[in-house]
């Protein structure tokens, strides 16, 4: 049962549990833009709001939540993610369980970084 009493999902039975998440190959692959103005393909950022500042901090963070959650290749995540910014960040992004987890799997450097800030 979840916090209102209802009856929860079974485990590895909701989406999220099982959404298909793409992790880089390498981390020395991701070379994406480290300042400016970006404008995500529309198939990533939907929102309306898809042009990032990455001179602004709360702008990128954004930018790297939305790429990492959306990504349905390799060429996304090396065309848009930084390999230094996505460790400076790691910590602070809001990111589903499943990707993160997905993520320090492949890449222990994450997992040190967000062990590192809490």
């Amino acid at each position: 049962m979840d916090e209102n009493g209802a009856d929860a999902a079974p485990q590895g039975s909701r989406y999220v549990d099982q959404r298909p998440y793409v992790v880089a190959d390498s981390l020395d692959e991701l070379d994406g833009p480290v300042t400016g103005t970006v404008l995500l393909d529309s198939r990533l950022d939907w929102s309306g709001h898809a042009q990032y500042d990455l001179d602004n901090h709360r702008r990128l963070a954004s930018l790297y939540e939305t790429v990492l959650r959306e990504a349905s290749s390799q060429d996304d995540l090396t065309r848009w993610l930084n390999a230094t910014l996505l460790v400076e960040l790691w910590a602070g992004l809001v990111l589903p369980p499943h990707l993160r987890r997905a993520w320090e799997t492949r890449f222990p450097a994450l997992a040190s970084a967000r062990s590192r800030a809490a």
